[in-house]
């Protein structure tokens, strides 16, 4: 793959893809909960061994969970975390926090896009309503600034978080870089602009002509995305709307005690499989 994110050929292999992340990175993860995450890259980090990574998400779950239970996260930025209704707390998350393996700075959801935005925006910080009260305000060591206008009440506001690389799973990638997400976006765009790198495992690729009939649904420019991967079914155990909804029985098995359970699960998922190879 060429540098330069104007790059005629940023289309890389998934292994490929998971390389450019390098140990201690702090990193974005597209989607929310069991929807639309980059699952497929996210499996890869736990097979190249990587380590002592900084996760960036506002409601992460299986993603978090598994890198936490390989020893691959060592540090978080996170709001509300779960495998949803379904499953409940993300056990080995949980674990992790209780040891001190993973060190967390806990947020809301709102606090964390603040800090998303305040980087993106190129501030400092970024104000942030609905804390008043919490106790993340003392956790955290966050500040109130009165309101230079003297038209409102003090506000608190949240320091800028910016990660080195974001990675978002789409629908659609094109031969440029440009990306389609159907459905919601999640927190993606938001994180696809406050990062220093925009990495993207998409589902298909197609013809620039799909973006050029309908520009507007474009969440991210080619111009902010270093490199992409094409892994079909790459939202497993996930969903990804909508391609596919989620495989509630292959989280159940990914959940299961054992030595074991963790290369089970690696080896049963899509990317894993022959027909799947770039």
């Amino acid at each position: 793959m060429s540098s330069g994110f104007n790059s005629p050929d940023k289309h890389v292999s998934i292994q490929e893809l998971a390389a450019l992340i390098p140990d201690g990175a702090s990193v974005a993860l597209g989607g929310s909960f069991l929807h639309r995450g980059p699952f497929a890259l996210v499996r890869e980090l736990v097979r190249q061994k990587k380590a002592d990574l900084e996760i960036v998400k506002q409601s992460p779950g299986y993603d978090i969970d598994l890198l936490c239970r390989a020893g691959v996260a060592t540090r978080a930025r996170t709001g509300i975390v779960a495998m949803e209704g379904n499953f409940g707390l993300a056990p080995h998350y949980r674990k992790s926090i209780e040891s001190g393996a993973l060190k967390l700075e806990e947020h809301a959801c709102a606090t964390l896009t603040a800090g998303l935005r305040a980087a993106a925006f190129g501030t400092p910080f970024q104000p942030c309503a609905g804390i008043e009260g919490s106790h993340l305000i003392d956790i955290n060591g966050w500040k109130k600034l009165d309101d230079p206008y003297g038209k409102g009440d003090p506000v608190w506001v949240i320091p800028a978080i910016q990660p080195d690389v974001a990675v978002i799973h789409a629908n659609e990638v094109d031969a440029k870089g440009n990306v389609r997400v159907l459905g919601t976006s999640h927190w993606d765009r938001i994180m696809s602009r406050s990062a220093k790198r925009v990495l993207v495992v998409a589902e298909r690729l197609v013809d620039s002509e799909v973006f050029e009939r309908q520009p507007e649904v474009t969440l991210i420019p080619y111009f902010l995305v270093q490199a992409y991967a094409v892994v079909p079914n790459g939202a497993w155990p996930g969903s990804c709307w909508p391609d596919y909804e989620i495989d509630y029985p292959a989280v159940e098995r990914y959940l299961e005690p054992g030595p074991d359970a963790l290369q089970s699960h690696l080896d049963a998922a899509p990317e894993a499989l022959p027909e799947h190879a770039e």
